[in-house]
């Protein structure tokens, strides 16, 4: 890929908040309505621990700028299993979360073809329209892929800004009144909210990911990090927080659109039209962003040999066409899931699922991070600045570690089982492709023993 065709420091920070901001900063102030106004602590919380793993992510992608974010950095800290362990997890979650947010764009589109959601034929081929509009999209090339996000995030920010900033003129205190009515105490009430506001902050490491398709990576990756997750949270914090000051907490936990009837209790249906149609434009982006993640992850692992070697195929174009279209097949198969298990739970599942095989990711990064803040400070003098900046970026890795640790604890038990069982599917894959890397060196050998008996 050319220089003028790579990623910019904008594009790579839309790429990262049009990743987050996607479904769940629509869906959640319903979810988190039972716990009222402590679930604004919650986002606190989840945006104190996306940054501290922004924090460690960006700093990694400074120092080792490498294609594959999370998986590369786990590979380096701990090693080939954990490596392909990180990007069989990372793939499994953006599958997962890919069916959840092509499902999300079509339920979002009812508010203007009410007939998707009564019709499961044409709500699932809608969904699959948007899945595969994208998977086309990606396999013409990166920088295409790249225009969709920034322009898509520009258009769903919008009507986010709107809610964000005219709402709070309809702001009703006493809708915070009172503060916990879950009836818990207030550590589970924001362990509870912890787990539910983490979905919405998934895919902050997604400007770490296409590293050699970034211009100047070790600079650009860690700017757009963090300023694509201090937009994200600023947005989720204001615009949360001003939706459940206008709606109800009776009427706002009902609420199957919960900004666009915010917005239609201030604007009318107009505004109702708007801000479902930015609904729709963010599912469609956060889409895109996550469809660009599939064909880089498994090239990544590949290019390692830790997965066959066509993921690590790039088309004419320059994209890993195998993993982005492999993907979409099996994410197919999940929405079609999604329409006959019934749409709610299965949505919700997806979800749980997603976050959980993004833990595990997070969590080996951060000890990577952990360990070359050590490294760092044993090469420096007591006293020194470096001293002072490796030990701060020692607790910051320890802070993400932590947060992560949390949220799982937070994802119920449930999810943990079902996400366990589906990280240890991929072990014999492992194996596979070890015991085909063995099968290969012993045919080298037997050919080079070949080879000198001839000689």
């Amino acid at each position: 890929m050319t220089g003028k065709r790579k990623l910019g420091l904008w594009m790579c920070t839309s790429l990262v908040a049009g990743s987050m901001i996607g479904s769940g900063v629509f869906l959640l102030p319903a979810s988190l309505a039972p716990f009222g106004g402590i679930s604004i602590l919650g986002w606190l919380v989840s945006a104190g621990g996306a940054m501290c793993l922004a924090l460690v992510l960006a700093r990694l992608g400074a120092t080792l700028p490498r294609v594959g974010g999370p998986y590369a950095y786990g590979r380096e800290g701990f090693g080939d299993f954990v490596g392909f362990w990180i990007a069989w997890s990372y793939w499994i979650s953006l599958l997962t979360g890919n069916a959840a947010l092509a499902v999300a764009t079509a339920s979002y589109a009812t508010v203007f073809w009410p007939v998707l959601g009564v019709s499961p034929a044409a709500g699932l081929a809608t969904a699959l329209a948007a899945l595969w509009t994208l998977a086309l999209v990606n396999a013409h090339g990166v920088r295409t892929a790249g225009l969709v996000q920034l322009v898509t995030t520009v258009l769903k920010l919008l009507p986010l800004a709107a809610v964000g900033t005219v709402g709070f003129l309809y702001f009703q205190a006493d809708h915070f009144q009172p503060f916990n009515p879950a009836g818990e105490s207030a550590f589970s009430a924001v362990t509870a909210t912890v787990a539910l506001t983490l979905w919405a902050f998934l895919g902050l490491e997604a400007g770490t990911v296409p590293a050699g398709d970034v211009r100047d990576p070790a600079r650009t990756i860690p700017k757009a990090t963090i300023l694509g997750t201090s937009i994200a949270a600023v947005v989720y914090i204001a615009c949360t927080a001003a939706v459940m000051g206008i709606i109800a907490p009776g009427e706002l936990a009902l609420s199957t659109a919960p900004f666009a009837d915010a917005a239609g209790s201030i604007w009318g249906t107009w505004g109702r039209w708007i801000i479902g149609a930015g609904a729709t434009i963010s599912c469609f982006g956060a889409l895109n962003g996550w469809v660009l993640l599939t064909g880089q992850i498994p090239r990544a692992a590949a290019l390692d040999g830790l997965l066959p070697a066509r993921f690590a195929h790039l088309s004419p174009r320059g994209t890993p066409v195998v993993g982005i279209f492999l993907s979409a097949v099996l994410a197919t198969i999940l929405i079609a899931m999604n329409y006959t298990r019934g749409l709610v739970q299965a949505f919700t599942f997806l979800i749980l699922l997603a976050t959980l095989a993004t833990l595990l990711p997070y969590v080996f990064t951060s000890m990577t991070g952990l360990m070359m803040a050590l490294r760092e400070r044993s090469r420096s003098r007591a006293g020194d600045r470096a001293a002072a900046r490796s030990l701060a970026r020692a607790v910051v890795s320890v802070l993400a570690f932590g947060f992560s640790l949390w949220a799982v604890v937070g994802a119920g038990a449930e999810t943990v089982f079902w996400g366990f069982l589906m990280l240890l599917a991929g072990v014999p894959v492992f194996v596979a492709m070890r015991w085909r890397a063995g099968d290969s060196t012993r045919e080298g050998s037997a050919a080079g023993d070949g080879t000198g008996a001839a000689a």
